[in-house]
């Protein structure tokens, strides 16, 4: 499903429906923001604090992650936006600062530092990531998208049918760990149980895999035509028997 077909017309919805879609598209934002970089919630938190870009704390960031922070106020987006944008333009331009006050979360960031970027890869700033906690706007279409719960299972046993192309998971396993792009131990793992059938990726685990799961997709030969989108589309029409047009 889609996150945008939680967003009808603004004037059809009444103002709590609103918050409620944007507080959801919000959490599901943060969340992947921070699985994709392998972050724990202090990392933006601290990355503010070094740079004086405002204050966070990582209490907010997990209330956000989770949808619960109800009312955050505009500096929590300023500063977002702010340390986002720091990660746009590249840690090269802060690594000396860094190096000095804080050489533990430069580390953290040269491992990863993918920023959050709008539909023509500019990087999110206040008053777009302000109006998607309102529920004024939909999330940018790179992150559109939520997995059900109910949803889970069955994606995973299609992510794993995709990928194996008919095969025992015995025969491609070498190709299909080599497509894989992460190389950190317990993602791979995780990874081979669920293309192996011992174990179901979470929708929440999905929901912050999918970028990888569509880069392993397009390594062992999948269309690209139609994005990232396109391809939970397929993963769908798979698992439900869903007209792939519908």
């Amino acid at each position: 499903m889609a996150l945008s077909d939680h967003y009808p017309d603004p004037l059809e919805l009444g103002f709590r429906d609103r918050l409620s879609n944007g507080r959801r598209a919000m959490a599901h934002l943060i969340r992947i923001w921070h699985e994709r970089n392998g972050w724990s919630h202090k990392v933006l938190p601290a990355l503010a604090d070094a740079l004086e870009l405002g204050r966070l704390h990582s209490s907010q960031i997990s209330n956000l992650r989770n949808g619960k922070l109800i009312s955050p106020g505009p500096e929590v987006f300023l500063a977002l936006a702010q340390v986002n944008g720091v990660l746009y333009l590249g840690i090269d331009s802060i690594s000396e600062h860094l190096e000095k006050v804080h050489p533990q979360l430069l580390k953290v960031l040269s491992d990863s530092s993918i920023p959050l970027l709008d539909d023509q890869g500019q990087p999110l700033r206040a008053g777009e990531l302000l109006e998607i906690f309102l529920g004024l706007i939909p999330l940018p279409l790179s992150f559109d998208w939520f997995i059900e719960d109910h949803e889970a299972e069955a994606l995973s046993v299609a992510i794993g049918d995709c990928f194996c192309k008919g095969q025992s998971w015995r025969k491609c396993r070498k190709e299909v760990m080599a497509a894989y792009p992460i190389k950190k131990t317990f993602r791979q793992e995780r990874f081979a149980k669920v293309m192996s059938g011992l174990s179901d990726y979470t929708a929440e685990e999905l929901d912050s895999e999918l970028f990888d799961l569509y880069a392993t997709y397009i390594a062992l030969g999948g269309s690209s035509d139609n994005g990232i989108k396109g391809f939970i589309q397929q993963l769908r029409c798979h698992a439900f028997g869903l007209d792939i047009k519908s």
